[in-house]
């Protein structure tokens, strides 16, 4: 991967992350409701992946934007892992539950907040209405706010299955941390590290924001070497989106405090060359992974994908989501929950599924997202490979965002060769960072309302 800093001014463009297409701004909650559930009826032998979504968090982070709520009442999880069970129980109905459950994530808020015997009893329900895969080729992972777990939950964690942990981490700075409202010490963290290691889960990530406010080069410097010293065999290092208009917690960052966008292209220039020079490789977007790790092996072998959990080696499997603001993902078919919990509650315990909006993918969406996901894990396309799934010529169904690649080809992000009737349409060693800028041709809804991050 080559650094180019005129390129990357400009095609640092605001853009989607494309964890679908269409995005989630095109679900509308004026799609019929027995349409979405008759779709989930149909029937598939495809593997399932699971999410379950525990909005609930002991502490407020500043810069977060996730749905949560934030409390120190502890039994509110016990009330919500009752409703996840009433809401498994009426999933179970629609799903043929021999389907093997490959994958499975826990996400947030802060899972770990619900107490041991909760998620003791939340993994029986999956295990009652799922088949769960525990053969050693699952991937089941949780997500851990360091100063939210202790060693016996962890030994829980690894009883239950779960081969998989992503830590927050975000920076190690204190002057970060404060200004963020996420104290952690490196001692905590290496605890954390070591007990997950001893009780034999054998994958951890570490997540990374750059552009925090206090962040400078120096220091987040000696964050990576931290890092980098614990070891982890993956790292997400993601970039804060400023937003206090739509986050509230964000307005408790002052504007001033944040790094220039030219300290914030710095710091992430220099992760990306720390990273990569001590061996890890460049995934894709905001991932790394070490040579080893499946996530490099899937996308070497041409088997990466993308969904809401973000890259996974999990192919062709079918994404049931469970929880307040939760999204399943069936064949093309987008389904989201209530965001607000009173909501949600209301539906579950009234017998219903607690659907808020969905989506429900036409023949044109089928083949931009193949196209666009393709880009995104492999850095290339064969168009050849496309005509033959979908019927269709792809010079004459794409020759409007063909030619618009060119302005993307002259500037060597694209390289577009040409080879017996095919066009290999590939992603230059200089455009892997702005790989969502070439994504954004294919994209037929972008710009009709909706606000996103930037691409960089």
């Amino acid at each position: 991967m080559i650094w180019d800093s005129a390129l990357i001014q400009k095609y640092n463009l605001s853009g989607p992350r494309y964890t679908s297409y269409p995005t989630a701004p095109q679900f509308s909650t004026s799609v019929s409701k027995i349409n979405l559930i008759d779709r989930m009826l149909a029937e598939s032998k495809q593997p399932l992946s699971l999410y379950f979504h525990v909005p609930f968090c002991a502490h407020l982070c500043y810069y977060c934007a996730c749905n949560k709520i934030v409390t120190k009442q502890y039994d509110k999880g016990t009330e919500y892992v009752e409703l996840l069970g009433e809401e498994m129980r009426l999933r179970s109905l629609m799903v043929d539950q021999t389907r093997p459950v490959n994958q499975l994530h826990f996400g947030g808020g802060t899972p770990t907040f619900l107490s041991e015997d909760n998620l003791t009893t939340l993994f029986n329900g999956i295990k009652q209405y799922f088949n769960l895969v525990q053969d050693g080729s699952q991937d089941y992972s949780i997500e851990i706010d360091p100063r939210e777990v202790s060693r016996s939950k962890i030994e829980l964690l690894a009883q239950l299955g779960f081969n998989r942990v992503s830590l927050g981490i975000q920076d190690f700075d204190e002057e970060v941390q404060k200004a963020i409202h996420r104290t952690q010490s490196v001692e905590l963290v290496e605890t954390v590290v070591a007990d997950i290691r001893a009780v034999g889960i054998n994958s951890i990530n570490f997540d990374l924001i750059y552009g925090l406010p206090k962040q400078s080069l120096e220091g987040f410097d000696q964050t990576l070497e931290t890092v980098l010293a614990l070891s982890p065999d993956r790292i997400s290092v993601f970039n804060y989106a400023h937003l206090p208009q739509r986050f509230m917690p964000q307005r408790r960052i002052l504007d001033e405090d944040l790094p220039s966008p030219e300290l914030k292209l710095a710091i992430l220039k220099h992760t990306i060359e720390k990273l990569t020079d001590r061996g890890y490789v460049y995934i894709g977007m905001d991932h790394f992974a070490k040579p080893n790790d499946p996530l490099t092996i899937a996308q070497q072998e041409g088997k990466l994908q993308r969904n809401f959990q973000g890259y996974t080696t999990n192919a062709d499997t079918d994404l049931i989501g469970f929880g307040v603001s939760s999204i399943s993902q069936l064949d093309g078919v987008y389904i989201q929950n209530h965001t607000d919990l009173s909501l949600y509650q209301n539906s579950i315990e009234n017998g219903q599924l607690a659907i808020m909006k969905g989506y429900i993918s036409n023949a044109d969406d089928r083949i931009r997202h193949r196209v666009i996901m393709k880009l995104l894990c492999d850095f290339e396309l064969h168009t050849k490979e496309v005509e033959l799934s979908f019927g269709i010529s792809f010079r004459d169904y794409f020759a409007e965002e063909l030619d618009r690649l060119k302005s993307l080809v002259d500037d060597g992000v694209v390289a577009i060769v040409e080879e017996d009737e095919d066009l290999t349409i590939r992603i230059t060693e200089v455009g892997r960072l702005l790989v969502r800028a070439a994504c954004m041709v294919f994209d037929r809804y972008l710009g009709e309302n909706a606000t996103y991050s930037k691409v960089i």
